[in-house]
């Protein structure tokens, strides 16, 4: 049997036709896409982003109205806070100058004489009486002229309501007696006879304090018999508020330390004001 003649076989030279018609295809519709792209309503874009910039500006606006609001009122607490610290140091000072100008006329005489002396201080409101106004030498018992001098003190005390410090000074001469072995004991007997004594005048108890200074506080060198006299004195200090005694004992970090620092009598050698307790009740001096 004869072998049947393969069938001859041509090949598609056209075949890259579709491929290119593809990417016609393609072409066109992406330049479709991009002429659709550019050609944007601006009218609508315009009103879309001003929509954004609105609601943007709302935010940021009620944000800063807020922080204003929240700032407005601490400065208005903190304004008011310091309108009354002011208020009450003026009436502090106030209370203060009428004490000095009260003190000062019922001592009037002997500010003259110079045996008294009244001036202001950070802590308050200081009467400096010379020590032989009030005692003998080397004595803590009041002479009985001293009684005069301090009812006068005792009058404008017992109308305030502040506390109230009395601190013996002495000069730096030693002394050494049975009775007094050295400067402090005389100078805390000395601030306990005037306290003594102003508590028979009236003024409570409570608010007095006797201290011993000894001679570590002198207002002059102690280089002349003048300066040395001088030195040997009692100061009596109407505290103001803020070093009042009872308010430290609330608060003790709550206001500057000022003023001597207490010790006992058993510790002479320390440069420390010796503090003596305040009898109940003492007859009055006669």
């Amino acid at each position: 049997m004869a072998r049947r003649r393969k069938r001859d076989e041509h090949d598609n030279h056209e075949r890259w036709l579709i491929s290119y018609a593809d990417f016609v295809t393609l072409l066109f519709a992406f330049f479709v896409v991009m002429y659709s792209i550019s050609s944007v309503n601006e009218g609508k874009y315009k009103t879309f982003s001003n929509s954004l910039n609105i609601a943007f500006d709302q935010s940021a606006n009620a944000s800063l109205i807020a922080n204003q609001s929240v700032q407005g009122r601490n400065k208005i607490m903190v304004d008011k806070h310091a309108a009354e610290l002011v208020e009450q140091q003026r009436r502090v000072q106030e209370q203060m100058k009428a004490v000095d100008e009260s003190l000062r006329q019922v001592m009037g005489p002997l500010i003259a004489q110079g045996m008294v002396g009244v001036h202001q201080t950070r802590r308050g409101v200081v009467v400096d009486i010379s020590a032989s106004t009030l005692f003998r030498e080397g004595e803590e018992k009041l002479q009985p002229g001293a009684q005069e001098t301090l009812q006068q003190v005792a009058i404008v005390l017992s109308r305030e309501s502040q506390s109230v410090e009395v601190e013996g000074h002495t000069d730096d001469v030693p002394i050494k007696t049975a009775q007094f072995p050295s400067n402090w004991e005389l100078s805390a007997g000395r601030a306990s006879s005037v306290v003594r004594m102003l508590v028979s005048y009236g003024v409570p108890e409570k608010r007095l304090a006797a201290v011993g200074m000894a001679a570590n506080q002198p207002v002059m060198t102690n280089d002349t018999p003048e300066h040395r006299a001088k030195n040997r004195r009692v100061s009596i200090t109407i505290l103001s508020p803020e070093f009042d005694r009872a308010v430290l004992n609330d608060d003790v970090s709550a206001l500057p330390v000022s003023g001597p620092v207490e010790a006992p009598v058993s510790e002479p050698v320390k440069p420390e004001p010796l503090k003596v307790p305040v009898p109940v009740k003492v007859p009055v001096l006669k």
